[in-house]
């Protein structure tokens, strides 16, 4: 049975969406002329919005725009999502599609943190644990968050960290990094390939905030023999859409 909408709060909403980078101010006749409506339904629903501090006036202009309550409100949310609580259910999906060890981490104060390991049936003994931190150059979820930060932050962090060898497969030069993360941002994922414990591999993609910002990465851990040419493909496209489902609940908006 489909859901009764309401019409007078879908119009509302209608006229909030409209505010956007293109469109900070609005007149009553142009949210009119966008939405088809008539000047008097738009007039009566933006006095409401006035006087319960989503919409406020210039007074120079009369023109309208978004006011502080949508902001107090979305501060709320920003700080009360939980993106573990957001993600379990994700993980706990993708492990049972996959059968591998699926990996959360939180980029916080510089830092790689894992604070959520869900392992398939086939539960190996890897480098990972939550509440272990890792390395931000040679870890698949390490790369996926650095490759989206800023040119200048990528060379603050990769010269504070110890660039120390793991594996003889770790890349430990600045430039052969810097030129690595080039490919994960092109391709959407991390690859660590034996770079941080011999004989297992990891696919890890980017999760995005609703700042557009890279504040998570999930990962999917296994021997390198279980991802060959047949499952690989599998495990990259369930990665990256899991992570994008969890960057669209947390408020990320895709415009590319």
């Amino acid at each position: 049975m489909t859901e009764r909408l309401i019409q007078s709060v879908e119009r509302a909403a209608d006229i909030l969406e409209l505010f956007v980078a293109t469109y900070p101010e609005l007149s009553i006749k142009e949210i009119s002329d966008h939405l088809g409506l008539s000047k008097s339904t738009v007039h009566g629903i933006i006095k409401t919005l006035e006087h319960r501090g989503y919409l406020q006036q210039n007074s120079d202009n009369q023109k309208y725009r978004l006011g502080v309550k949508l902001f107090e409100l979305g501060n709320f949310v920003g700080k009360h999502l939980d993106i573990g609580n957001i993600a379990r259910p994700i993980i706990r999906k993708l492990v049972e599609e996959l059968n591998e060890t699926v990996h959360l981490t939180v980029f916080e104060r510089d830092e790689v943190i894992y604070i959520e390991k869900l392992e398939g049936s086939r539960a190996l003994t890897i480098y990972s644990h939550i509440g272990k931190r890792a390395p931000i150059y040679c870890t698949g979820v390490g790369k996926a968050i650095l490759a989206h930060q800023s040119e200048a932050e990528v060379d603050r962090l990769l010269l504070k960290s110890d660039l120390k060898p793991f594996t003889d497969f770790t890349l430990t030069n600045i430039e052969d990094i810097k030129n690595h993360l080039a490919t994960v941002r092109g391709q959407g994922y991390a690859v660590d390939d034996e770079e941080i414990e011999l004989g297992l591999k990891c696919i890890a993609a980017p999760i995005f905030n609703h700042q557009g910002k890279v504040v998570s990465s999930i990962s999917c851990a296994a021997p390198k023999m279980r991802l060959d040419e047949e499952k690989l493909p599998k495990v990259i496209t369930g990665i990256k859409a899991a992570a994008a489902e969890i960057s669209r609940q947390l408020g990320y908006k895709d415009t590319h």
